[in-house]
């Protein structure tokens, strides 16, 4: 029973002393093995900045149809809310009267022609006579001005025919402009009056749309003061992007068209403006957007990833970096601004340091680690993580 006892007792310490022993060959007795961190290696690079504008979207054209003429609406001939095109009828005005109007301008005219017929050929007698010294100088005179008159009165039936004839166009309301015409403000039944208050509708053109955004004018300077070191370069993508309301981007870019040369005195902005494809309608007017506009270019930038930036008590932005003996430091940091999942910095992190983005929780400053440089696949499933975060 002691022979048993014995050969358990020694088969347990040759146990524990294979499980110690490959710890021992790691790290001297009594010395704990450094912690295991994970790194990014940084490198310098030239970045384009953006600034991100509040801004509305605004039709690309906007009319507010009214009437011409005045009576009552008959017919209404558009769906609310269709694709309209330039002259397509939309409403329809009891035109007799308008019909009556036209009636009396073309007979006015038909009498006019034949006032006028007559004066020609009395002018002509007259003439003849004259010639024959028949007729006075005086009865010529009175001839040829009555001629004049009379064709005067034609000219003058005339365009009192084609405003008639205007008119009653005009009891047919169509579309001004291309685009989606929205509800139908007024019914049939109702009297309406030439250029009245109130519209019959609205037609937005909303393909493409405009976004106008605003930016302070502060910040406008401070990008002028930066001088042609900052400026994009003729080559530059300048393209924008567009943030909607729930955080997507939408899908098509568009382009910075032109900027209001005046700062609104009460809110000491600046109204910007660009232009977007809209082949899907998804952008309406008034919708809310942050517009990404490049502004400037920053040359060897850091791009230090979003988790491997920490702030101290104080509030300022800090990050552990490894050093050459694979020591911790910490760097104080000056950020410019956030571009997808990594901070650009301007300054407190140089070409070719290796930031610490996982393990932070278990290292202080100068600790010694054991820094392990992050995968691609690991550093896409961080940037989607911060992604998902950020929209949050």
């Amino acid at each position: 029973m002691k022979t048993l006892i014995r050969t358990f007792a020694l088969a347990g310490a040759a146990a524990a002393l294979a499980l110690v022993s490959p710890v021992s060959a790691q790290a001297p007795e009594g010395e704990a093995l450094p912690t295991a961190v994970t790194v990014v290696t940084l490198q310098a690079q030239d970045v384009t900045l953006t600034s991100s504008l509040p801004g509305r979207v605004v039709s690309a054209a906007e009319a507010e149809v009214r009437p011409q003429v005045g009576g009552l609406i008959i017919e209404r001939l558009f769906d609310e809310g269709s694709e309209v095109s330039e002259g397509d009828p939309l409403y329809r005005i009891d035109a007799r009267s308008y019909e009556a109007a036209l009636a009396q301008a073309e007979a006015s005219l038909a009498q006019a022609k034949a006032q006028a017929d007559e004066a020609r050929r009395e002018a002509e007698r007259v003439a003849e006579l004259r010639e024959r010294r028949v007729a006075s100088e005086q009865t010529e005179d009175s001839a040829i001005a009555a001629r004049d008159a009379a064709e005067a009165s034609v000219k003058a039936a005339e365009a009192q025919l084609q405003a008639a004839r205007i008119d009653l166009d005009r009891t047919t309301v169509t579309a001004p402009i291309d685009g989606v015409i929205g509800l139908a403000l007024v019914s049939q039944g109702a009297l309406v009056t030439a250029g009245q208050a109130t519209p019959l509708a609205v037609i937005r053109g909303i393909d493409p749309v405009r976004v106008d955004v605003t930016q302070s004018a502060a910040e406008i300077i401070r990008w002028q003061r930066k001088g042609a070191e900052a400026a994009l370069a003729p080559g530059a993508d300048r393209t924008v992007k567009l943030r909607l309301a729930d955080g997507s981007f939408y899908e098509n870019t568009g382009s910075l068209t032109a900027a209001e040369p005046h700062v609104d005195e009460t809110t000491g902005v600046v109204t910007l403006r660009m232009q977007f494809d809209n082949p899907d309608n998804l952008l309406l007017p008034g919708m809310y957007v942050l517009a990404d506009i490049p502004q400037a270019v920053l040359n060897d930038a850091i791009l230090a990833p979003q988790e491997g930036v920490t702030r101290d008590r104080r509030g300022r932005p800090v990050a552990m970096v490894v050093n050459a003996e694979n020591v911790v430091e910490e760097r104080q940091l000056e950020i410019l601004q956030d571009l997808d999942s990594r901070w650009v910095v301007s300054s407190g992190l140089e070409d070719g340091d290796r930031i610490v983005v996982a393990g932070l929780q278990k290292i202080g400053v100068g600790m010694t680690v054991a820094p392990e440089e992050r995968q691609p696949a690991d550093q896409d499933q961080a940037s989607a993580a911060s992604t998902e975060t950020a929209a949050d």
